[in-house]
């Protein structure tokens, strides 16, 4: 009997270690994307303000452009962060932490040649990317300002996965940030330079600031440096021990790759819906409608490149927390764990649930005041194609969390067959959706495909860790409930703000944002500790928030 409270007593600290492993590695992950994309997205009040009358078009430019970049990245990578990290966590696990040392130095190597191969790939094929795009002969010097940052991410991205694969996060929480400061500050200053003070070239300052994303992983990469030589891995990783396994350089190398290539594709979902939009849309409108390219352009940054910046911070978050638990998970599977494993799964699903939901709902209820300090005042197809927009997101941070769950627990195949039915779902949908709903249609195809997908997801997880589905609907159901609350004091709130102060300059819609918002948020905050729902989602700690703030 002894021996039976022992193995009990065993597999509750296992799982109280890893949840709080997940959450250690939650914090900083959130930290930074939150921290790093707030610097993203507050840079496109002055920058766009800069670019005058054509804020859109140059927005719609630089979107473009990081879309094609955000696809070349993936490529070049060949999801490694994630495939290291996978990697690294099973021989840890196994006991031979050698062979991680091995893959990392041999997994640079290979990687920085790649990193060449697909800069040079992609400098060359930048005209034809641009005439597909429908962004003209100005989209081609943006592009190719972007191939320097793909040759040196690759190989960084091999250091990432190391440290993440080992749990420790804060090395590329801390790099992460340093990034996108220097990226941040190199784009404004360029933009002050040639906008204010030089030509006034409005492609010439979109093409510096997407060339920040090379000055901005400069800084990021001497961080990563600095922590591997800190923590006394960099002189491992130069020179590795013997592992423990006989395994060839040659075999690892395809071992690595071969784990990698699914989180390639599947890690490239978002780019590749956002290609599709880039690809076809302009062709599309160019053909239905009496519309020029310049306009087309406007439409684009309507229903893309403006929403993007806001649902860029939601997304990142929540794929971030879902991709913390990928090393944990492994474990799980290694070990044969699946009663952990679904624990992982349904503490990822209700955490994630509970940062996105109340936040789409505050931002659509916000969402004028919100469009107009970050760009202007919105017309009705701006403001209508944002609110769909970040809606919309609520499937995609579904699928986005799913998504790395399936390929930890050895299911890429399947994951990958779903996501080319979900892409294929998406073609068939966009040409009439765009036909039929013009600028609506290429997120109302998106959101039909993403929510096809996400449920097939979630099926199959459930088949595979049998999580309880009863336990997360009622914890959906109370965050729900929550958040309906706090959206009605936001709507009452901006209601009567709106009896005093009109949102129509940047100043007042601030006003707005602050007071509203901020009462939302309060009161969201006070509702889930009151109602101790953050004991669910941070355990131990969320009882320490709960005595901190003396709310019982």
């Amino acid at each position: 009997m002894n021996n039976i409270e022992e193995i009990e007593q065993v597999l509750e600290d296992t799982e109280v270690r890893q949840k709080n492993k997940m959450l250690e590695g939650a914090f900083w992950s959130t930290i930074a994307d939150f921290t790093s994309r707030l610097l993203g997205l507050i840079y496109i009040i002055p920058w766009y303000s800069w670019m005058g009358k054509n804020g859109d078009n140059a927005n719609a430019l630089f979107s473009m452009g990081y879309t094609i970049y955000a696809i070349f990245l993936q490529i070049s990578t060949a999801g490694m962060n994630l495939g290291i990290a996978k990697e690294v966590a099973k021989y840890n696990t196994l006991g031979d932490e050698n062979q991680s040392y091995r893959i990392v130095r041999q997994m640079l190597i290979f990687m920085t040649g790649a990193g060449l191969i697909f800069a040079g790939g992609m400098y060359i094929v930048s005209p034809a990317l641009a005439a597909m795009s429908g962004g003209g002969q100005d989209l081609v010097p943006v592009l190719r300002s972007l191939a320097p940052a793909v040759f040196i991410f690759p190989s960084m991205s091999v250091i990432r996965g190391f440290f993440q694969g080992n749990n420790y996060v804060k090395p590329n929480a801390l790099s992460q940030l340093a990034e996108q400061l220097i990226r941040v500050i190199w784009m404004l200053v360029t933009a002050f330079l040639i906008m204010k003070l030089g030509s006034g070239n409005y492609p010439e300052a979109v093409t510096q600031g997407t060339f920040a994303a090379f000055v901005g992983m400069i800084a990021s990469y001497a961080v990563l440096i600095y922590f591997l030589y800190k923590t006394g891995a960099l002189s491992k990783i130069i020179s590795p021990g013997p592992g423990k396994l006989e395994i060839s350089s040659k075999d690892l190398l395809v071992s690595t790759v071969t784990q990698a290539i699914p989180f390639v594709i599947l890690g490239s979902a978002t780019q590749i819906f956002k290609l599709l939009d880039q690809f076809t849309f302009s062709n599309v409108m160019t053909r239905i409608g009496n519309y020029t390219l310049n306009e087309v352009q406007v439409f684009f940054s309507y229903f893309s490149a403006n929403p993007d910046k806001l649902n860029a911070i939601l997304l990142s978050i929540v794929i971030s927390l879902s991709g913390i638990s990928v090393p944990l998970l492994t474990e799980n599977y290694v070990k044969g764990d699946m009663k952990s494993a679904a624990r992982l799964v349904g503490d990822n699903i209700i955490l994630g649930a509970a940062f996105i939901i109340p936040s789409i709902a505050g931002i659509t209820i916000l969402a004028q005041p919100l469009y107009t300090f970050f760009y202007r005042v919105p017309s009705r197809l701006a403001l209508n194609s944002f609110v769909l927009a970040v809606m919309l997101t609520i499937v995609i941070s579904l699928f986005g969390m799913l998504t790395p769950n399936l390929q930890a627990l050895r299911h890429s195949r399947f994951a990958l067959k779903y996501f080319g039915i979900t892409v294929l779902l998406k073609l068939i949908l966009q040409f009439p959706a765009i036909y039929f709903f013009e600028s609506y249609g290429p997120n109302i195809a998106s959101g039909l495909a993403y929510g096809f997908g996400a449920t097939i997801y979630l099926i199959k997880l459930q088949e595979i860790t049998h999580f309880n589905v009863g336990t997360i609907l009622r914890r959906l159901s109370g965050i729900l409930t929550l958040t309906i609350i706090m959206a009605v004091v936001t709507a009452v709130m901006f209601l009567l703000l709106k009896l005093f102060i009109v949102p129509n300059t940047k100043l007042k819609s601030l006003i707005i944002i602050v007071l509203a918002g901020g009462t939302g948020f309060a009161t969201y905050f006070y509702l889930i500790m009151k109602s101790k729902m953050i004991d669910i989602l941070l355990g131990d700690k969320g009882v320490s928030l709960r005595r901190r703030f003396k709310i019982n």
